[in-house]
């Protein structure tokens, strides 16, 4: 009996290409299909969470919104992975910078995601998980940022369940040298182990969260076109 369509994608087998790019905001996913790909077709939007498929420069690309934080996206990537049997998700995003390194607009590659999260306890391993990204796919978007004259800064990312941090990690994990953080990355990194498939958070910095800099919403949703790029000419 097949597995889809699923409860939250409606796609048909075939649907999707064997690389979905994940914005977190089905706007950006809508942004995307309708700037960078040629002939997007609607391929689900169950609860408004936009996926499209179409060509980039001839390639076949799919691009779907995964929500926010790690159960939405843990959700979405799980059936791409396992029922439609997608190949790479590259999550292209909004983080905010812990390195003083960073500044706003900067890109980063989470080469590997640290989180307060339990999402890794369903597998069966009691210890601390460290969840990393496909090295390929990691060595193909440093390349690529390179040869678009855009740098990308790989490194350790922070997943975390709470946008608002109370108990101070931040400031506890920019002394460890990690890059930025992010609500997304580790469930899509674990998900990806588990299935033998491929996955890569691609983010730019949109805020500071030690000074209040930041972007507007209408800034992120628009403006992140170098991290786009790079992800699809990647894909």
């Amino acid at each position: 009996m097949s597995n889809i369509p699923t409860p939250h994608i409606t796609a048909k087998a075939g649907d999707f290409a064997d690389t979905v790019l994940m914005p977190g905001d089905p706007l950006r996913s809508k942004y995307i299909a309708e700037h960078f790909l040629e002939n997007p077709v609607l391929v689900n939007n169950v609860r408004g969470v936009q996926g499209y498929t179409g060509t980039y420069h001839g390639k076949r690309v799919s691009v779907m919104a995964s929500g926010m934080g790690m159960p939405a996206i843990g959700i979405y990537s799980y059936e791409l992975f396992n029922f439609y049997d997608v190949k790479n998700i590259i999550r292209i995003g909004s983080a905010g910078m812990l390195s003083p390194k960073l500044k706003v607009r900067d890109i980063v590659a989470g080469m590997s995601a640290y989180t307060d999260s339990n999402f890794s306890h369903q597998f069966g391993f009691d210890g601390t998980v460290a969840p990393c990204c496909s090295f390929d796919l990691l060595r193909k978007a440093v390349e690529m940022g390179e040869k678009l004259g855009q740098p990308v800064v790989p490194g350790a990312l922070y997943s975390s369940d709470v946008f608002y941090d109370a108990s101070g990690s931040n400031a506890k994990l920019a002394k460890l040298g990690v890059l930025a953080v992010e609500m997304e990355s580790a469930a899509l990194y674990m998900n990806a182990a588990s299935a033998g498939k491929n996955a890569l958070c691609l983010c730019t910095i949109s805020d500071n969260p030690f000074t209040g800099e930041g972007l507007t919403a209408e800034e992120r949703q628009n403006s992140f076109t170098k991290m786009m790029e790079i992800a699809l000419e990647i894909a």
